[in-house]
């Protein structure tokens, strides 16, 4: 962690002086962003554990999750180790409770075992942290230090609020009971009948970000990345076309699989995506509680990678590289530049992409015209996380910040890399440079895919 002493919180004009690099920056607008960000969360993670009680928010859905209340007093403890010691160089709060909610101390599966806070005690203390980062955000500095830079500190603490927030919609997901989760459904479109896929051009473009300044670090520096022309699919994998590779019994065929998938899928007979299961004819699913038709029109959801590649393999296509994925999203043929999302440098607005659990379901594929790529792609944004064919790697130049162990301690060959977001992720944790990665047998999180080919002539 950063010497808090480097980070104490001073007084500051609205307008100051970026010392390290020379560049105005506007103080007020960087804390009304802040703010925002902050407060959209807390009230995201108040729903999530409000709407539950008692033994759904301190028991254990699944050893791959932690207790809902875990994850209330993580977010506080976060928030206070980052925001109040390290920014403002605060004395902690309940220091005792540190290794508690350290996510590295203690496995997911061991959790339910520790001595807790209960849920009350949980939200006292993620309320106090939060009314003291408040104060510390009225009087921060944004510049002279790395942590402060463009409030860095504030735009990470949100982003961890919001990926705690989707891996608490997860754990909702896999509670059995009745619904606690209410949402709209996504608006209805037409069946999509636009072109199946779109040429992406070969040649290089920019792929990460130096500039953006919330990025996290495996999203940096920004480097040129030669690409080979490739085709990809214009939506992700519907659940119509899933279904289609289960009726010509693909989970039975071994030629579609890799060695270590198929030993996989045996072992756990695994035979369709997660929470779905055959009625008679047809397919039905649960859904926050909810069971279901498995609507044909959707990307597929709670698929894991090897099921994702197994796919692919069937239909004589592949996963598309972390580099093919980025190339299609972000390229800009027409200035040849690299934009922040497919649809230019806007901020994503409900027009755009399928985010913030503003809905509890993927939208039906071709959705959100005005979000597509300028080479005609729809849906990079939202809806589904989307498997990449590619392992999780370091970026060349890549420096660990503000600590090793967000990134830097998952690379190598064992994770592979999603991109995209899906519908339970916020703006604020989403951008056309955005990297998750998991294991390839991950089904319970929200991830579906869409396919490449490489044309013939190369």
């Amino acid at each position: 962690m950063t010497d808090p002493a480097m980070d104490t919180a001073t007084d500051t004009p609205d307008t100051t002086t970026d010392t390290t690099g020379g560049t105005a920056v506007d103080a007020g607008a960087l804390r009304e962003r802040a703010l925002a960000t902050l407060v959209t969360a807390r009230d995201r993670t108040t729903l999530l554990t409000s709407c539950v009680d008692g033994p759904d928010l301190t028991s254990q859905v699944s050893p791959l999750m932690s207790p809902l209340v875990w994850d209330l007093a993580h977010i506080g403890n976060q928030e206070e180790q980052w925001l109040l010691r390290a920014v403002a160089g605060q004395e902690a709060i309940r220091p005792e409770i540190d290794s508690l909610y350290d996510a590295f101390e203690h496995p997911r599966a061991e959790r339910p075992k520790l001595p807790l806070l209960s849920p009350a005690e949980a939200r006292r203390y993620a309320a106090d942290v939060r009314g003291r980062a408040l104060d510390v955000l009225e009087s921060t500095a944004f510049h002279g230090t790395r942590l402060t830079q463009a409030g860095f500190a504030f735009g990470m603490i949100a982003q961890h609020e919001q990926q705690h927030d989707e891996t608490m919609l997860i754990t909702h997901q896999l509670r059995r009971g009745p619904q606690a989760l209410t949402a709209p459904d996504p608006d209805p479109v037409p069946l999509f009948t636009g072109p199946a896929e779109v040429l992406v051009p070969g040649g290089p473009f920019t792929m990460g970000t130096s500039t953006e300044p919330w990025a996290l670090d495996n999203e940096r520096p920004a480097h040129r990345r030669e690409v080979a022309p490739f085709y990809i699919d214009t939506t992700p994998v519907t659940n119509g076309a899933y279904q289609a590779f289960i009726d010509d019994g693909g989970y039975d065929d071994s030629r579609w699989w890799t060695p270590e998938g198929w030993d996989h899928i045996r072992r756990h007979s695994v035979t369709a995506p997660l929470f779905w299961r055959r009625d008679g004819g047809q397919w039905l699913r649960r859904r926050f509680g909810v069971t279901e038709v498995v609507p044909t029109d959707e990307p597929v959801v709670h698929v894991c990678w090897y099921e994702a590649d197994a796919w692919a393999r069937w239909a004589g296509r592949r996963l598309p590289t972390e580099a093919e994925w980025e190339k299609a999203a972000r390229y800009d043929p027409a200035g040849d530049r690299s934009a922040r999302y497919p649809w230019g440098d806007a901020d994503p607005g409900p027009d755009h992409a399928n985010l913030g659990q503003r809905h509890l379901r993927p939208a039906p594929a071709g959705s959100y015209p005005a979000g597509e790529s300028p080479l005609g792609v729809r849906q990079l944004i939202g809806d589904v996380w989307e498997w990449t064919s590619s392992d999780f790697a370091p970026y060349p130049g890549f420096r660990a910040f503000p600590y090793k162990e967000y990134s830097e301690v998952f690379f190598g060959p064992e994770y592979k890399v999603l991109r995209g977001g899906s519908f339970a992720v916020d703006a604020v944790a989403c951008r056309g440079t955005f990297r998750n990665w998991d294991y390839p047998i991950r089904r319970q999180i929200f991830s579906g895919f869409r396919t490449a080919r490489t044309p013939e002539a190369f």
